[in-house]
């Protein structure tokens, strides 16, 4: 199916879902744990044999939606496929919005985030089947320049393009995707904790780095 640009989800208005990096988010507040397993086989249900990842505990369900081979046509006509969100996944999610509000489950827009780790180098084909067997147990999930767990367990990890250099003192850097309105708050929080804005030139990610000059990434899909 096709891949959704970052205007046609936010024209959909799924006011309780977000798309981070790949896929669309939700959490769901629950009563208990019974009332969010409940929700969730019912969420199974609606979703057919579509991906579908679901985290429960006491107070909350999480849930995930993502097209594993979203299709995307660039401006020469040539297609690519990779996780992404498509019209499939918009109306799943309206579903399942709907099946909360019958079951008395209340969005929480506060609770969506992912985090995600940057890595500098200037071949990333060099090192990526390293660390895709390091993190997942396979080689093969490293492509097309990143690391993805096709559990879901580990964070996702890209490679940041560089040219040739020594390795400088920190390499790794980290990511964090928050939903567009939530990202300024958390930007504040960094600074009263002593962090400082070394870079917003950008509006889909504000770099913030701590008091030894440590640097990670506030991302959003804003402008993208």
């Amino acid at each position: 199916m096709k891949m959704l640009t970052v205007q046609e989800i936010q024209a959909a208005g799924l006011s309780d879902w977000s798309k981070l990096a790949q896929a669309l988010h939700a959490r769901f507040l629950a009563s208990s744990f019974a009332a969010g397993v409940g929700f969730a086989q019912a969420a199974g249900k609606l979703a057919g044999a579509h991906e579908l990842d679901v985290r429960v505990t006491a107070t909350f369900v999480d849930v995930r939606l993502v097209t594993p081979g979203a299709v995307h046509r660039d401006a020469d006509g040539a297609e690519q496929s990779w996780p992404s969100v498509t019209q499939l996944d918009v109306d799943v999610a309206r579903q399942i919005s709907a099946l909360a509000a019958e079951r008395g489950l209340r969005p929480d827009p506060t609770g969506i985030f992912q985090s995600e780790l940057g890595l500098d180098t200037a071949d990333a084909d060099q090192i990526g089947p390293f660390w895709a067997a390091l993190l997942t147990g396979d080689a093969a999930n490293y492509r097309d320049g990143e690391v993805v767990d096709p559990t879901n367990c580990a964070p996702n990890l890209w490679f940041q393009q560089t040219t040739p250099h020594e390795a400088p003192r920190q390499r790794f850097h980290f990511d964090i995707w928050l939903p567009i309105a939530l990202a300024p708050a958390r930007i504040a929080a960094v600074l009263a904790a002593g962090g400082v804005v070394t870079d917003d030139t950008e509006p889909s990610f504000t770099v913030v780095a701590d008091a030894q000059g440590n640097r990670a990434c506030v991302c959003t899909i804003e402008g993208r």
